[in-house]
């Protein structure tokens, strides 16, 4: 008897690991020395280009203060508008630049985008290496300056993000100090594993369907940041895509993953 419990112990266990399956594959996992621009751990695909979704207010940030579009942390004050993007509550009211950027505020993005324009987009992407720099948005639709980065036109890969961060956190930008400053101070209080202080920007979007519908199976959520401790500083790009739906958003899931197993990547990287 005790023989025969243990064997449908087993039986059971196996049958629990075959109906579950995972959330998300990992894509790329990537961490690199910003000082020399060495890759210091490149797991996956690192190189294909796929949308930046909300990642994309990193930059984006940068471009606004340089252009002197925002002024502070809490300059401009944009009100909410009947019409804008509202599917998380927190966009529904009036926003300032901090509070954009923790809530990843979709219309907020964009209004800074059609005050900057096409071609400083453009000039600005390219300036920083932001992938395809192609700010077109869907066939057809006229739409790019406020849909080419959620799953339109715009791409990058996640080594491009990771050069993009580097040259931020180094302030070697071609932008004013100040600028890179003012982005940086945007983000939110850093996270902490194994000593090391983490600061990152999530992204989370569907790919599109043949239908233009969105594949709510398939989300890719980004994780682009930098780490510090005793003075040492990395840059990382974590990109997953999900292998079927989700309640919460692919990014925030990437963050509290590659947080999670910060330790165990840090010691891949042979930090």
């Amino acid at each position: 008897m005790p023989r025969l419990i243990i064997i449908l112990a087993a039986c059971v266990a196996a049958l629990a690991w075959v109906v579950v399956p995972a959330y998300a594959a990992t894509i790329c996992t990537l961490v690199a020395d910003p000082v020399n621009r060495t890759v210091l751990l490149a797991e996956g695909d690192c190189e294909t280009r796929v949308t930046p979704a909300s990642t994309f207010k990193l930059p984006l940030a940068v471009m606004a203060f340089d252009a002197g579009i925002i002024m502070s942390p809490r300059e401009p004050v944009y009100p909410f508008k009947q019409g804008y993007s509202d599917w998380i509550a927190s966009w529904r009211q009036d926003t300032d630049p901090t509070m954009w950027m923790h809530n990843s505020n979709v219309w907020y993005s964009q209004r800074l985008t059609e005050q900057l324009g096409m071609e400083k987009l453009v000039a600005y992407a390219r300036a920083f290496g932001l992938g395809n720099a192609d700010f077109s948005g869907d066939p057809g639709r006229d739409n790019g300056l406020v849909r080419s980065w959620i799953s339109s036109s715009l791409k990058i890969s996640p080594l491009e993000q990771a050069g993009f961060v580097a040259a931020l956190v180094q302030r070697q930008l071609p932008v004013s100090p100040r600028a890179m400053e003012g982005a940086l101070s945007l983000l939110e209080s850093p996270g902490q594993a194994a000593g090391w202080s983490i600061w990152g920007k999530t992204g989370s979007a569907y790919p599109r369907n043949a239908d233009y519908s969105f594949n709510y199976a398939r989300g890719w959520g980004w994780y682009v940041g930098w780490a510090e401790k005793d003075g040492e500083r990395v840059v990382f790009v974590r990109l997953n895509q999900d292998e079927r739906r989700h309640e919460v958003t692919g990014g925030l899931r990437a963050r509290e993953e590659f947080v999670d197993q910060w330790p165990m990547i840090a010691e891949r990287a042979g930090l």
